[in-house]
């Protein structure tokens, strides 16, 4: 059965950072297209950003030049480094994996 675990959220100042972990079980994180998800209080969902199995990296608009996907492939999981947060970064962040969900971690960025 494919597990999904984030980790890492909580309350950042504007420009703060944060690192996001999703560990996996289940799959192997190198052999699979991993990507995150955002949902802000009364918006649709938003891709985030993907890592290829080839480690391709791409990343919306909104995020590009700030965060960025890695994985460690001995740890079995993907990360989501966020730099230069915003308040408009606030967000309940979700990583996926084909039709798997984590449970979400909670970002909020507010002085």
């Amino acid at each position: 059965q494919v597990q999904l675990v984030e980790s890492g959220g909580g309350l950042v100042q504007p420009g703060g950072s944060l690192r996001l972990s999703c560990a996996a079980s289940g799959i192997i994180v190198g052999g699979n297209v991993m990507r995150w998800y955002r949902s802000a209080p009364g918006k649709e969902r938003e891709w985030v950003a993907v890592i290829t199995r080839g480690g391709t990296r791409n990343y919306a608009d909104s995020v590009k030049g700030r965060f960025t996907i890695s994985r460690d492939n001995a740890k079995n999981t993907v990360y989501l480094q966020m730099n230069s947060l915003k308040p408009e970064d606030t967000a309940v962040y979700y990583c996926n994996c084909d039709g798997t969900w984590g449970q979400g971690t909670q970002v909020t960025v507010s002085s």
